[in-house]
């Protein structure tokens, strides 16, 4: 399978979470990978088919506290272009794999780390989850109803927006940088850095006087009643976003509402009451019954689908944002390339379960496999 970053060789030290989201982006985009794990890690039940952020590569076992194991490791690194590593500050260095190491064998790695605190600092070496970091980073405050606690968002903002994304753009930048100049360097991806920049322009808002610090009662944040999720008939939902003028005319025209007095759409006053209008109006008709009225608008108003409902809707389904490898479907590849597409090139594997194809794929003699085997290196 050909992709844009095909001919880019990556070694993954297996962790969970962010960076095998980061790796999975890689792969996807025609990365070679090798997924370097444990050998007698405990397989969670219905593994692999759930394990979906381990497809699209080959996963070898191999003990990283056995000497041959880490000569293999750095021979391979040293004919890869980058390395990824999840583990706590410290850890790689004291396998004998940290950036010194590597950079050692090969001065054009590209070293990605991912951490929760980041590789520095009074945290760094606490343990912590998603919850923990965009909490630390100020991205979990403000989600929420003004009448409730944050929400969480799932560990949308913290694992994998703040931290899987931005290691695989951190790691590309990087890639980039080493075609020019022949060096290579580390990439410090911490997921409370990470979901610092995703508040970026919420901190801009707030400097121009749009957003209050205080928990929905601004226009992205439940405060507005333009940008809302609202209760059907058939007790289901309906999301509205229709911040331009023009899509709000839109969106009081289907709910009945254009010619009457209403106080003006950016008068925050006059919210809290539209709000309670809104939602009376959208609980007369069912979900479906909004989707065919706001069919073909602009009103910027669509039915909240659940995961699975997702599948079958219609754009979804033309765009093939979804695909089914080995009997599950899982989003597909993402973004989009024209001239040199992604593609799930293979589903997860157990862990381990690749060794032998796998290293002969980067070059390994056969022979050299039964010895690395013999000395307890690999599985």
């Amino acid at each position: 399978m050909a992709g844009p970053l095909e001919g880019i060789k990556v070694i993954e030290l297996a962790g969970i979470g962010p960076s095998p989201y980061a790796c999975m982006l890689l792969a996807d985009a025609g990365a070679d990978i090798l997924r370097l794990d444990r050998p007698g890690a405990a397989m969670p039940p219905g593994a692999p088919k759930w394990e979906l952020l381990n497809r699209s590569r080959p996963s070898i076992g191999i003990d990283l506290k056995n000497p041959d194991a880490i000569a293999l490791a750095l021979e391979l690194i040293g004919d890869a272009d980058v390395v990824i590593e999840g583990y706590r500050p410290g850890v790689a260095e004291r396998l004998g794999l940290g950036p010194d190491d590597c950079l050692a064998v090969n001065p054009k790695i590209v070293y990605g780390r991912m951490t929760g605190w980041g590789q520095e600092g009074p945290l760094a070496q606490r343990a912590g989850h998603d919850i923990n970091y965009i909490a630390i980073a100020g991205a979990l405050w403000p989600i929420g109803r003004s009448d409730e606690i944050p929400t969480l968002p799932l560990n949308l903002v913290g694992d994998f927006g703040g931290g899987g994304m931005m290691l695989a753009f951190g790691v590309v930048s990087a890639l980039l940088s080493a075609r020019l100049t022949g060096r290579g360097q580390v990439v410090d991806a911490s997921m409370v850095d990470g979901a610092a920049s995703m508040m970026t322009m919420t901190y801009g808002f707030n400097v121009a006087g749009l957003w209050e610090w205080e928990r929905g009662v601004n226009m992205l944040d439940t405060g507005a009643h333009f940008y809302e999720v609202y209760e059907t008939k058939d007790d289901k939902y309906f999301a509205v976003g229709a911040i331009e003028r023009k899509f709000y005319a839109e969106l009081l025209e289907g709910l009945g509402l254009s010619g009457e007095e209403l106080p003006d759409q950016m008068d925050r006053t006059g919210w809290p009451g539209l709000k309670v209008r809104f939602a009376e109006i959208f609980k007369t008709k069912t979900r479906d019954e909004w989707t065919e009225i706001f069919d073909g608008t602009d009103a910027c108003a669509t039915p909240v689908l659940s995961p699975i409902e997702t599948f079958h809707h219609p754009h979804m389904e033309q765009r093939s944002t979804f695909v089914e490898i080995d009997g599950v479907m899982q989003p597909a590849p993402a973004p989009r390339f024209s001239a040199t597409p992604s593609a799930i090139s293979r589903g997860a594997s157990l862990p381990c379960s690749d060794t032998d194809e796998g290293l002969l794929s980067w070059g390994v003699d056969p022979e050299r496999l039964q010895t690395l085997r013999d000395a307890g290196a690999i599985a």
